[in-house]
């Protein structure tokens, strides 16, 4: 039990690390499709749209809707959200406005470049997004939604997945958001690379911890053991 204690501040790091870097790949992914300009995931469609009719920056309407997602959550189930959840809605918007500001960071003039952008925006996105939830650390303001949705309506996932998409998608319409074959291309994949990248870094956390845990048995077990050979000389 004590060696259980003991190896949590260390458990506990890392899995905090690996959220803040799926994030920071998530927000890089975000961005790449951003700059291609064919278009962009719903919830990016509605947060350039209010960009473009509102001003601020990308980021910060990303962050303001993730608020208002996790207020609509709150309500819905009756519960404080997890810490995840508003570090999610912070740094997601913070990393897409550091990308988006970055000097050297072009949008591609070619159609090729544009769709190089945006195929590895979304692999990219769909990594990062298996490595941030890979960490268990909550869920981020709208896949914590999605879940109470599910739960309250007893529909299934993809259903109301799909409602909050078209949703979100009219609405990123309506205030001229960029909506085009990057939004279904996005649509259509970012399901199945989620379902192949979530296995893949789920068990390589394990794997990492795992192997932490064995290093830190082996060192408190040869600490034990100089310790009773220390012992054992005073008494000699």
């Amino acid at each position: 039990m004590k060696d259980q204690k003991q190896s949590r501040p260390g458990k506990f790091l890392f899995e905090w690390s690996v959220f803040f870097v799926g994030l920071f790949i998530m927000a890089f992914g975000i961005a790449l499709m951003i700059k291609a300009e064919l278009g962009s995931a719903p919830w990016d469609v509605l947060h350039i749209g209010l960009f473009s009719q509102f001003g601020l920056t990308i980021g910060t309407w990303s962050i303001i809707m993730g608020f208002f997602v996790i207020l609509a959550t709150a309500m819905l189930t009756k519960k404080f959200p997890q810490t995840g959840a508003f570090l999610n809605m912070i740094f997601v918007g913070l990393f897409i406005d550091f990308y988006l500001w970055l000097p050297f960071f072009h949008n591609p003039i070619t159609l090729a470049g544009k769709w190089f952008y945006l195929l590895i925006g979304i692999l990219i996105l769909g990594f990062g997004i298996g490595l941030y939830i890979s960490s268990n650390r909550g869920a981020g303001p709208r896949d914590s939604l999605m879940l109470a949705l599910t739960e309250k309506s007893g529909m299934k996932v993809s259903r109301i997945r799909l409602f909050m998409e078209l949703f979100v998608l009219f609405f990123g319409w309506v205030l001229q958001g960029p909506i085009s074959y990057g939004t279904i291309l996005f649509c259509v994949t970012i399901g199945a690379i989620v379902g192949r990248t979530l296995p893949l870094c789920q068990k390589a956390v394990k794997f990492v911890l795992e192997r932490s845990e064995h290093y830190e048995n082996i060192n408190k077990g040869q600490i034990r053991i100089n310790h009773h050979d220390g012992i054992s000389k005073e008494i000699r």
